[in-house]
């Protein structure tokens, strides 16, 4: 028979989220596990390995704030780093801080199921290991589990088939191949330009235009790193202190109240620089349709001015919903490949893919010949990584039951009938509306204050109330509609799945406000969660 094995806490997932939680609950003196279902760490990082993979958050940024020793250390060798140095950051973060002697690799989890008697997880392994744990951390990440892909006949083809999000760690040879990628959002619009150079030819299949801001990359320099790294609190704090925890605050005023000539000037400005932030150049650009509608049409043409065809240009600048309310991509000369001899598009709004043939695909208007076909197709965004774990709570009740209508949690980290079970960057929260890793930081930084009060005051479950968790949802949903995200089929109402609920995934209240909730919960004795097994923690605190 399988031990079972005793611990403090598990957690699930050994990306950015998940080491940051060992190291932070191990320093706590808890017990702590960490199951990973891949051979390395890394998470995403470790998984989206295609050409051109790239952050669209500053390097500085995009990296862990709890040790000044590891920000003085570690030298970033680009203003927004590629795959391979970011995987490089994180197994150097894991060995420095001998994280890896607690992470079981290898291990994809079946099953966690609430011992109702003891408020305790037994968390299951397919290959039957099994662990008894306090505290159940979900860290797997928003962009970790990639759609299936259903075209007909795809199984018939008899090329090589390649996906962005599962890219081999082998070398791919595309010299001289007839390449197709399909899908253009974040993973096919960077790795486009790469492949584009080396194939013989490469066709593009869209579906939607997406915008895209250019990365603004460039290598850092000693001046720009020493500066930094002598005002590095400095920069945390005010990255801490801004609605998208990117480190700058939007230009106050109103876009379309700005005269013309001054809102081109910051445009430029922030075109050149900011990438992804570009939609937080002014602070209404997302709360204000007059204002986006301004957004738009400077992108518009700073996009059209990059493509030579006007009838690929047509094609490939995007219109019919709201710049920013599908997070915008961020290039490096996607656009401009588009005027190489070798590349084309296919709109597949005017000519579907009919079916896969064993030499390519055949659309509604002709048969193209590939050698390699690209899946660039996406994820199941916010709860697909998290339901594909069984995971069930009290009364027999499973997560994917209780999360049939959408999801539904407090502060985007508890659930309400699931004591003890806790999300990292789970829906309700900041996540892929903000700099994601600053946003994990912050919830695992609360989560450890949570955890050593629970404990010094011999608390035993941790639980979401019913009340707490629908004023939470109602008030995401509220924000998200003095928004123009809702007028825009995304993944962050859950479009990007066929019979996904459509409901408001993030928390589009901004990185200090969020915050700032924490904060409040958390004086006033974690209001919004029933603390049972221990001393009344609210006549405590």
């Amino acid at each position: 028979m399988v031990e079972t094995v005793q611990i403090d806490i598990v957690v699930i997932g050994a990306g950015l989220a998940g080491l940051r939680a060992l190291h932070t609950f191990r320093a706590q003196g808890f017990g702590v596990q960490v199951l990973e279902a891949s051979d390395e760490v890394g998470g995403v990082w470790n998984f989206n390995r295609y050409p051109g993979a790239r952050c669209d958050v500053e390097s500085f940024d995009y990296s862990y704030r709890f040790s000044e020793d590891l920000e003085q250390e570690w030298r970033w060798s680009e203003r927004y780093a590629k795959q391979p140095e970011i995987l490089r950051y994180i197994n150097h973060v894991a060995d420095r801080f001998d994280l890896k002697r607690d992470i079981s690799l290898n291990t994809r989890v079946r099953r966690a199921e609430l011992e109702a008697t003891t408020g305790r997880w037994l968390i299951e392994a397919e290959d039957g290991r099994r662990w008894s744990a306090q505290r159940f951390v979900m860290a797997v990440g928003q962009l970790s589990t990639p759609k299936a892909t259903t075209y007909p006949g795809q199984e018939t083809f008899e090329g090589q088939v390649l996906y962005s999000a599962r890219w081999p760690r082998d070398p791919v040879d595309l010299q001289g191949k007839r390449v197709a990628i399909i899908g253009t959002g974040s993973s096919g619009v960077q790795m486009t330009p790469i492949i584009a150079a080396q194939a013989e030819h490469l066709t593009v299949f869209q579906r939607t235009a997406n915008y895209s801001i250019p990365a603004a990359n460039a290598p850092v320099s000693d001046e720009e790193d020493a500066a930094v790294k002598a005002n590095y609190r400095i920069r945390r704090e005010a990255a801490r202190n801004s609605p998208s925890g990117l480190g700058f605050a939007p230009d106050p005023r109103s876009a379309a109240e700005v005269e013309p000539e001054e809102r081109e000037q910051i445009f430029e400005a922030a075109w050149n620089r900011l990438g992804f932030g570009f939609s937080l150049a002014f602070k209404d650009i997302l709360l204000n349709q007059t204002a986006n509608d301004i957004t738009s049409a400077f992108v518009q043409k700073k996009i059209g001015e990059q493509i030579e065809d006007p009838v690929l240009r047509d094609k490939l600048v995007p219109k019919g919903f709201p710049f920013g309310t599908r997070r915008p991509s961020v290039d490096g000369g996607y656009f401009a490949t588009f005027n190489r001899q070798n590349v084309s598009l296919v709109d597949i709004t005017e000519t579907p893919i009919q079916t896969f043939t064993s030499t390519g695909i055949r659309t509604s208007a002709q048969d193209l010949a590939f050698d390699v076909v690209i899946y660039a197709t996406g994820f199941d965004v916010f709860t697909g990584s998290i339901l594909k774990i069984d995971i069930v709570g009290r009364d027999g009740r499973t997560l994917q039951d209780a999360w049939a209508g959408g999801p539904a949690s407090y502060l985007g980290i508890g659930v309400h009938g699931f004591p003890n079970l806790f999300f990292i960057g789970g829906p309700g929260s900041p996540s892929l509306l903000s700099n994601v890793i600053l946003s994990s930081e912050e919830q695992i930084d609360w989560l450890a204050a949570l955890f050593d009060t629970a404990r010094a005051h011999g608390v035993s479950e941790i639980e979401a109330t019913q009340a707490a968790q629908a004023d939470w949802v109602d008030h995401v949903n509220a924000r998200a509609h003095e928004t123009l995200y809702m007028k825009t089929p995304s993944y962050y109402v859950g479009a990007e799945m066929p019979g996904k609920p459509r409901v408001f995934m993030p928390y589009s209240g901004g990185v200090r406000g969020y915050r700032r909730i924490l904060e409040k919960a958390a004086a006033k004795g974690y209001d919004g969660f029933d603390l049972r097994g221990g001393e009344a923690m609210r006549a405590a605190s």
